[in-house]
């Protein structure tokens, strides 16, 4: 009785093992749209000796069994089993019928053969190899078929090929003819502009370039638009944010109507229209000399009780070191490569001079939706962690969620991770690192990986990569695909940055 009450309890577990696995398998396929498939997994194994091949079988079967694998020799059934194998797309149906194992299509993935997965883009550019398989990797990020949107972060340490990367994305964009702005707040890239004709703007103390930041350029809406004066105050309450420190509600209203006092003494309202003149029996839009200055806003803080510390805290950008951001702006941007070099500004004043340079390339990349453009925003934490303020994030955010319908790519670039997702628990950080199809992670450090990882989905294996990655590899984040590369160059290419490289060491070490 025992042993036949213990034989039925046996059928009674693999009935109901056998019911379950059927009820899964009906959900996988009738809620998850799996398929199933029959898998056949068949094992050569060679010796020359006898006693080796018994052993070699042996250990096979044990290591499969300690896995969970259920293994049947072929006695008799060598020659179909070695036909089955070889590249002829022939399975024998002598051991079809006892090989066969059911799986869904999830299962089937993981038994891919490739472990990494490779891009190639055909009208894209040469990026680098691919570390496992040594595949070409070409991207076009400006596909809109295939991504989202054009945008790219970049991170890395300090000598973990960042900049070099960045400097190779922009030559090879260059004699593609795309056009592209580059904010440079540690003067990295004016050799590198030298050597490809580009337009370098040095804003500092010590140089006649002049950017009036109450300009109102036509380009700053779009075509069948209205709103310049309302456009612009938002971008100048952003601006003062970060020269008075975060603002409260009742300071902004008076501080903005201290603006449409000054625009106003200009005859510029919130009517469109005033932003025209005549000249020359010709209706044209407004130029910098007909827009107020820093002066105009400092003299009319000082008539008002309510705004005489703003007056004070104004006092170096009209008479002290910063004077030379009240002037009207003298530039021309015609070039397809701009590099706004911001270095001399100071540590403390890079912010103003980032966010100046941003606001004007913002309205030159608005100008025409049919030309490729980018913008690079190196030290991007400085417009959107801690030391910036609300606004400010929010302009640069709407950049990277926008800048795609006009045809544009962000570029942002940092080596502050921990800073980037400072601003307010890094939601800023974070909609940059969503809004943007293309993520290039260099060599970090253990508390940056960590930080980064809160905000974008990293797996074990990736993490400890990234903290291991040599000079000049990355951690490619391209749509669905993670992908461990090595940057590659010509070596016409790479004698051109590392020499920018050295120079610039000993440029800014003089």
């Amino acid at each position: 009785m025992d042993i036949k009450n213990n034989n039925n309890r046996k059928d009674i577990d693999i009935a109901s093992y056998t019911y379950n696995d059927a009820k899964y398998i009906r959900k996988e396929m009738q809620v998850n749209n799996e398929e199933m498939y029959f898998l056949y997994i068949y094992l050569n194994t060679y010796s020359n000796d006898k006693k080796e091949l018994e052993y070699l079988i042996d250990k096979i079967e044990g290591l499969s069994q300690s896995r969970g694998m259920q293994t049947r020799k072929g006695t008799f059934r060598q020659e179909q089993c070695f036909l089955s194998c070889l590249p002829i797309m022939n399975n024998e149906s002598e051991i079809k019928e006892v090989a066969k194992r059911n799986i869904l299509t999830s299962g089937l993935s993981s038994t891919y053969p490739f472990i990494s997965s490779s891009i190639y883009d055909e009208e894209g550019i040469f990026i680098g190899t691919n570390i496992y398989n040594n595949s070409l990797i070409f991207i076009d990020r400006y596909d809109t078929k295939k991504y989202k949107n054009a945008n790219m972060c970049i991170f890395g340490t300090s000598g973990a090929g960042k900049s070099f990367y960045t400097k190779l994305l922009i030559l090879r964009y260059r004699l593609l003819g795309i056009e592209q702005y580059v904010i440079d707040p540690e003067r990295e890239y004016n050799i590198l502009g030298e050597n490809l004709n580009a337009t370098i703007i040095k804003l500092g103390p010590n140089f006649n370039n002049y950017i009036n930041i109450f300009d109102i350029r036509k380009e700053s809406i779009e075509e069948n638009e209205n709103g310049y004066l309302a456009t612009k105050i938002s971008k100048l309450i952003g601006f003062f944010n970060l020269i008075f420190g975060n603002l409260d509600e009742e300071e902004k209203a008076i501080l903005e109507e201290k603006i449409i006092m000054i625009y106003k003494e200009k005859n510029i309202t919130f009517e469109d229209d005033t932003l025209y003149k005549e000249e020359n029996n010709k209706i044209i839009f407004k130029v910098s000399t007909d827009m107020p200055k820093l002066e105009d806003l400092y003299r009319i803080c000082g008539q008002d009780e309510r705004t005489k510390k703003l007056k004070i805290k104004m006092i170096p950008f009209v008479k002290g070191s910063l004077n030379f951001l009240n002037n009207y702006t003298n530039i021309e941007l015609n070039n397809k490569l701009i590099i706004a070099d911001i270095y001399d500004l100071g540590e403390e004043n890079l912010k103003y001079g980032m966010y100046i340079f941003t606001e004007l390339f913002w309205d030159k990349i608005k100008l025409n939706r049919n030309i490729k453009k980018a913008i690079y925003l190196d030290e991007i934490w400085r417009l959107i962690g801690v030391t910036s303020n609300r606004d400010v994030a929010k302009f640069i955010y709407k950049i990277f969620k926008t800048i795609r319908k006009y045809g544009g790519s962000s570029v942002a670039i940092t080596q502050d991770i921990s800073d980037l997702f400072s601003l307010e628990d890094g939601i800023y950080g974070k909609s940059i690192l969503n809004n943007s199809s293309i993520k290039t992670f260099f060599s970090l450090e253990e508390e940056n990986i960590n930080v980064l990882s809160k905000f974008i989905n990293l797996s074990e294996k990736e993490k400890v990569e990234i903290k291991s990655l040599k000079t000049g590899e990355c951690l490619m984040c391209v749509a669905d695909n993670h992908i461990l590369s090595k940057i590659e160059s010509s070596d016409f290419e790479k004698n051109i940055i590392e020499k920018i490289i050295k120079d610039n060491y000993y440029l800014n070490n003089d």
